[in-house]
């Protein structure tokens, strides 16, 4: 999206660079760019912990910075950014709805390098490259919980299997051979998923007790 965003918003007298910066709850702070000085911009933004893009991403409002060498907001990221050839920025927020939150970073060598069509331009580009990241979001947090039930149903099948071995080494009820297995897993410290797989690999000399799960 953001090699394709740079390719777009460029003109014949305006070289467009892009970033893309992206925080979820649950994963923190990502970002993409479309070239290395940008991607260390970007990341050097975020070490600031403001600027003219974190700005925009809180805000939910374009930022335009019309001259790098006359802003006088977040002076200290912009001064590097001066000193590193950039002349203008631009940053749009991204809708990605739910508990996300993106903005995209355009940055121009040009002094006053976007005009009011070139914003327009922007805005209706970030437009659809929402529904793109929305779509792209939504397919990552499936796998992530189709991974997440994967990975529950493996510790439910294993201690099951480690439940039954100990009633039948001890004779004992279901109740009691799970006392006996958090008990283990609390005194070493060691989850009780990890004490089961050590259970059930003392009966079966295997050490890898992984079950197989149609997705």
């Amino acid at each position: 999206m953001v090699t394709l965003a740079a390719a777009t918003l460029s003109t014949a007298s305006n070289d467009v660079s892009c970033g893309v910066t992206l925080k979820t709850r649950k994963n923190g702070v990502a970002t993409a760019s479309s070239d290395e000085r940008v991607h260390a911009l970007d990341e050097l933004q975020i070490d600031f912990g403001d600027g003219p893009c974190l700005t925009a991403l809180q805000s939910h409002s374009v930022i335009l910075v019309a001259e790098t060498r006359n802003e006088r907001r977040w002076r200290d990221y912009v001064e590097v950014v001066r000193q590193n050839g950039i002349g203008s920025i631009l940053a749009v927020p991204l809708d990605v709805a739910g508990e996300a939150e993106a903005v995209m970073n355009l940055y121009s060598a040009v002094r006053r390098g976007f005009s009011a069509p070139d914003i327009t331009a922007a805005e209706e580009f970030a437009h659809s490259a929402s529904k793109s990241l929305r779509l792209a979001l939504t397919i990552s947090q499936l796998r992530h919980a189709r991974d997440d039930l994967t990975a529950a149903m493996q510790s439910r099948s294993t201690i099951d299997t480690a439940v039954g071995i100990v009633m039948a080494q001890n004779r004992c009820g279901r109740d009691t051979a799970i006392k006996v297995l958090t008990r283990a897993s609390n005194s070493r410290n060691v989850k009780l998923r990890d004490i089961a797989a050590n259970v059930i690999a003392s009966v079966s000399g295997e050490t890898d007790s992984a079950a197989y799960f149609d997705e």
